[in-house]
């Protein structure tokens, strides 16, 4: 039953290979075309002005092609109505994808897997499989096709997560460079786009929303709007007021540096609690680790040796 399965995989590869293979042949007489022409001193203007700049590689193009087939299949199975998509572009925009073709290309991807995953357990043959009743085989391929229609949105929900939480982590740190930006003499704008670029190196998802809140303020955006659309896209608590406070402050034409200052200290109160919570929390946590793993080892460093020399003394002394 293992010489089909080897089998297959060798034909696998070998077409994987054979594709990739092509795609740099093409890519490669593509570029020897195009030094050709250059050295022949070929007009390439009107290439240009046709596209034919824009060109391609072969695996961009594979990958151009790949994502206009996601693109098909996600508006065919795209749902009808317009609060889940609209649910759906908010929860890509959280996980930073922000082009508008992103939620038909999510539903192509779960298309494609729910579709994927069982006709690739048909066609690969898994001896663990084969050995199954019919019954328990249609039952394995229904959940192979729940895993590839949900699985996407498990991970979507994980990339959510995973950016809110490096967004959190440096969110205190803009917030003081946002303090020393405006009690310094910069503007709202001013300070964001500072602080933004400040932070490009160290938080990146970070700087990269107040990138996208600077280009809409540059737009001509107002400024309320464009910081509502920020607390929409991050989607944390904090954002939310702090948006909420600068919103308040700019409609009442109070100070912007005294609100900010005093945001951050609470900012800084609410981290360092934090910090203490978790610490409080820690010897609960390890109890068990200590109980199950640490305490027996201990117990066998010390009380191995004695007990191993009472065997020898007793046991000689019982038998005599």
């Amino acid at each position: 039953m293992a010489v089909p399965l080897l089998i297959a995989a060798l034909v696998f590869i070998t077409c994987v290979t054979a594709v990739f293979g092509f795609l740099s042949y093409a890519d490669t007489r593509r570029g020897s075309k195009a030094w050709r022409e250059r050295v022949e001193g070929l007009s390439t203007a009107a290439q240009e002005e046709e596209g034919g700049g824009d060109e391609l590689s072969g695996l961009e193009y594979f990958q151009q092609r790949l994502l206009n087939l996601l693109e098909r299949m996600g508006k065919i199975s795209q749902p009808k109505k317009a609060s889940e998509v609209s649910a759906l572009k908010r929860s890509l925009l959280t996980a930073g994808f922000r082009k508008p073709s992103a939620s038909t290309v999510f539903f192509g991807v779960k298309v494609l897997l729910a579709v994927g995953f069982p006709l690739i357990a048909i066609v690969v043959p898994i001896p663990a499989l084969l050995e199954l009743p019919n019954t328990q085989r249609m039952v394995v391929y229904v959940g192979l096709a729940a895993v590839g229609l949900y699985g996407p949105e498990l991970w979507l929900r994980r990339a959510m997560n995973r950016r809110r939480q490096k967004i959190t982590e440096g969110f205190p740190d803009a917030l003081d460079l946002m303090v020393v930006c405006v009690e310094a003499g910069l503007g709202m704008d001013a300070a964001v786009n500072r602080t933004g670029s400040e932070l490009k190196l160290v938080h990146v998802e970070l700087a990269d929303e107040f990138h996208v809140l600077t280009l809409e303020l540059r737009a001509g955006l107002p400024r309320d709007q464009a910081l509502t659309h920020l607390a929409e896209r991050i989607d944390l608590d904090m954002v939310k007021s702090l948006v909420a406070l600068l919103i308040q402050t700019d409609r009442f034409g109070t100070s912007v540096g005294q609100a900010l200052r005093v945001y951050s200290d609470s900012m800084r109160t609410e981290r360092a609690l934090k910090a203490e919570e978790r610490a409080a929390k820690l010897p609960v946590q390890m109890l068990f680790p200590l109980m199950f793993f640490i305490f027996p080892s201990l117990f066998i460093v010390i009380l191995g040796p004695a007990i191993i020399q009472g065997m020898r003394l007793l046991i000689p002394a019982l038998q005599s």
